[in-house]
């Protein structure tokens, strides 16, 4: 699930090999220009991720270890919903619902959040080398990897790219792969939305994972789907209290954390964290796990949709979770981190 980002070299070496003048007159309608785009991030500090008590830290399982806002003056920086990370915690790979890669790295000052650097971004291609965008593919919510190798789920259309993100990084061509047919039957706007990929070695190992939003069963429960790997088919998440999914990650322990949020005139908007046992999941089940961390927009959240997880040196594994601001002038691009505390 981890990944090399390293793919600078590769970017310098292909733009030197073409002729300075000529990009512009070879794209064609429909097709990406020849590189990423390089930009800045303003990032503001989060003091304190409880305003009304400062000196609150422990929320739930989770501590809080830092937070930043995030603003940009480049167009397409927004929309955020899917992050993943480097086994340092620094380079990371995040897309956008309108079908844009971006990538960079976390700053740290004092092992706290202190900004972005390095920041690209580039529009997500088919095969063909032409903008998914063309072909009316945007609602890009879910990712995952399995080592150089990305999976890209689309909510709308409900399908899952694959792309050789390790050879080619944000300019890789992206190939539709089969999917179960329940995929097709997940709502419109309810569909994929999160991606995990399987290691081997932990139960399951070498299936990619994929949760529909809300897309539920007679039973009210999240459908879900195992696609490869020893056992392929489809189960459910317990869904209670209003909370749809949004992503989930997969712990060195081999168990799954799934981050979820609602929203709801008359309990207002949440979002929360459930840990669930890897090792519980098959065909058929409904599957549930306790809840590590739920909070309110009394607490310094927006519409949290991505989060993944690395483990410092010293032992503590970090939650990192981005937000999706909707292109909204209301919502904010937050990116919060916290450490899991073992009890």
């Amino acid at each position: 699930m981890k990944y090399d980002l390293s793919r600078r070299r590769f970017l310098q070496s292909a733009a030197a090999a073409i002729p300075a003048g000529t990009l512009a007159l070879r794209v064609r309608p429909g097709f990406a220009q020849a590189g990423p785009e390089s930009f800045e991030v303003n990032a503001r500090r989060i003091e304190s991720f409880n305003p009304r008590d400062p000196s609150q830290v422990r929320f739930g399982s989770l501590e809080f270890r830092g937070g930043l806002v995030l603003t940009s003056s480049f167009g397409g920086f927004g929309g955020l919903s899917a992050l993943r990370l480097d086994r340092k915690g620094e380079r990371f790979v995040s897309l956008s619902d309108k079908g844009r890669w971006f990538t960079g790295r976390l700053a740290y000052k004092n092992k706290r959040l202190a900004g972005l650097a390095d920041m690209e971004s580039a529009p997500m291609l088919d095969g063909n080398g032409k903008k998914i965008t063309a072909k009316g593919w945007f609602d890009t919510e879910a990712l995952a990897f399995d080592g150089g190798t990305a999976y890209v789920g689309l909510e709308r259309v409900n399908q899952i790219l694959r792309f050789d993100f390790g050879k080619h990084g944000i300019l890789a061509r992206g190939e539709a792969m089969p999917v179960p047919p329940g995929v097709r039957e997940l709502p419109f706007n309810k569909g994929l939305e999160a991606l995990v990929f399987v290691p081997k070695g932990q139960p399951l190992g070498g299936t990619l994972i994929a949760f529909s939003e809300a897309g539920l069963d007679k039973s009210g429960n999240i459908r879900s789907f195992l696609i490869g790997g020893p056992s392929p088919g489809e189960f459910t998440v317990v869904r209670s209290k209003g909370f749809d999914i949004s992503d989930a990650t997969l712990l060195p322990s081999g168990d799954l954390l799934v981050l979820e949020r609602k929203f709801s005139l008359r309990e207002g908007v949440g979002i929360r964290i459930r840990r669930i046992p890897l090792k519980s999941i098959a065909v058929g089940t409904a599957v549930d796990g306790p809840t590590i961390f739920e909070v309110d927009l009394g607490y310094e959240i927006d519409n949290m949709e991505g989060i993944d997880t690395h483990v410092t040196d010293e032992g503590e594994t970090i939650i990192t979770m981005i937000s999706d601001d909707n292109f909204s002038m209301i919502q904010r691009t937050l990116l919060l981190q916290f450490a899991i505390v073992e009890e």
